[in-house]
This record gives C-alpha cells, sequence and structure tokens, in this order.
C-alpha cells in the first residue's frame, strides 16, 4: 500500500480507524490491567478452579522423582533396580531352531503334496453357443420384419 496516492478521504479514515484501535486497547488495558480479572458476561459467576490439596501434590511430586530416578537408574527413592534381560541358552536356541526347521519342511511337504486343483472352464459349449446363435438370428429376423435396423 502507497500511502502517497492515498486520497485526503482515505488517510482520514485511516486516522480515525486507527484511533478507535488506540482507543479500544486502552479500554482493554484497563481492564485487564485494573482489577486483573476479565467480568464475566451476564453477571454469571465463573466456574471455581479446583486445586489439589498439598499432600496430594506431595504424593505426585514424589512419584515423579521416583519414576525420573528409575529411568535414569541413580537416586535410592525406594524404586526397583532394573530387571536384566533374560537370554536363551544355547542348548534351548538349538532346539528350538531345530523345531522351527521341522515346521518349515512339513509345511513344505505339505505344499508339495496338495494338488493344484483345475480351473473350471467357464466357456459356453457348442451346443450353447448355437442355442444362442439362432435365438439372435430370430430376434434379428423379427426386426427386420418389422422394418427396424436397432433392436
Amino acid at each position: 500500500m502507497n500511502i502517497t496516492n492515498l486520497t485526503t478521504t482515505q488517510l482520514r479514515t485511516i486516522v480515525s480507524i486507527k484511533e478507535q484501535i488506540e482507543a479500544l486497547q486502552a479500554q482493554i488495558a484497563s481492564i485487564a490491567g485494573g482489577g486483573g480479572e476479565i467480568p464475566t458476561p451476564s453477571g454469571q459467576e465463573a466456574p471455581k478452579k479446583r486445586r489439589r490439596s498439598a499432600a496430594v501434590r506431595a504424593k505426585m511430586a514424589a512419584a515423579q522423582q521416583a519414576r525420573w530416578a528409575r529411568i535414569k537408574g541413580t537416586g535410592a527413592t525406594g524404586s526397583k533396580p532394573a530387571r536384566k534381560k533374560r537370554k536363551l541358552s544355547a542348548a534351548h536356541r538349538r532346539k528350538l531352531i531345530k523345531a522351527l526347521a521341522k515346521a518349515r519342511k512339513m509345511r513344505w511337504a505339505n505344499a508339495k503334496a496338495a494338488k493344484p486343483t483345475k480351473k473350471k472352464d467357464r466357456r459356453s459349449s457348442p451346443a450353447t453357443r448355437a442355442k444362442l446363435a439362432a435365438a439372435a438370428k430370430a430376434r434379428w429376423a423379427r426386426a427386420r420384419a418389422e422394418g427396424k435396423t436397432r433392436l
């Protein structure tokens, strides 16, 4: 927006709008700055803010500290030490590998043994095609007798 191209009436309008904005901002500042609370419309009471008791806040803080101590692995706030990761023994790992190999062999044997079913031939038989052709010829013969060029 170039101010040099504006008319005097447009400039006056801009100045009056800016003055209105400044007046409204002053009103907002006096309301919010003076009392600290913005009044609710039509005399309704604002809902009461729920606050937790000091005891509950202390319990929450202790629980959070314990969680952080457990994560970081520090502090003696009564937290349990982190569990050691369980590992398979070498003998059990070999046993599992053998069982999986056996299951794989059985699955492949079953897949090879299952004969693929032959797809059903969905084509019409020659007799059925002949019947359909005869019916179409009869329809066209009737249509031509009536003088039609389309069915």
